[in-house]
């Protein structure tokens, strides 16, 4: 079966998560320099940037070009998840942002609770009715939500490490914007959950 243009982004997005992955493991890994250190820090947020574009452009080009398939509202949520979940692991697993650590991991345990919990209903549904529960706007601002936390997280230690520059230690001992974003991204995520099991209950009845 011939492939349409956002199910090949969408493709193209779950390839990039492990290339974006290996960049910014290879600090952790090998024994790099302080420059080499930065830039795959760049490359890292430049090729998740580049991945959470794709998430844009996919679902504008399917509604515009009526290219919307089952496929497509399947493949779509979960390629977010696999963007988004390995990035927040690549957070916690490096020690660059060690300052957001003790707040971050709770994100990703609410994070990775609500998108099992979406993915147990949608699959309830196709079961139940053949029904393929696309994301709802809710669904779509959490996802927004997730890709600026995250952006914000890479990229505000690179900005305090910009030579020539005396910022304030409170900034780099607490990551303000970091520290905000993730915040407002653990209450997004939690009330998405939320309003997708209620949305989805008559799909997980015990009687059924």
């Amino acid at each position: 079966m011939k492939m349409n243009l956002p199910n090949k982004l969408t493709i193209l997005r779950m390839i990039m998560v492990p290339i974006f992955m290996a960049v910014m493991a290879v600090p952790e890994l090998f024994e790099i320099g302080e420059t080499a250190h930065v830039i795959c820090n760049i490359v890292g947020v430049v090729l998740f940037v580049a991945a959470s574009l794709t998430d844009m452009l996919d679902g504008k080009i399917a509604r515009k070009y009526n290219l919307v398939t089952n496929f497509g509202k399947f493949m779509d949520p979960l390629a977010d998840k696999l963007m988004v979940i390995g990035a927040m692991l690549m957070i916690l697993y490096k020690s660059d942002y060690e300052a957001i650590h003790p707040v971050f991991i709770w994100a990703t345990v609410a994070v990775i609770f609500r998108e099992l919990t979406v993915t147990g209903i949608r699959m309830l549904a196709v079961q139940g009715d053949g029904k393929v529960i696309a994301a709802n706007m809710l669904g779509k601002i959490k996802t927004v939500l997730q890709i600026v936390c995250i952006c914000a997280v890479i990229i505000e230690p690179l900005i305090y490490q910009i030579p020539g520059i005396a910022f304030p230690e409170f900034l780099t001992q607490y990551v303000p914007v970091s520290m905000v974003t993730t915040v407002a991204m653990i209450v997004i995520t939690v009330w998405s959950g939320i309003n997708y099991v209620v949305g989805g209950a008559k799909y997980i009845r015990p009687d059924q």
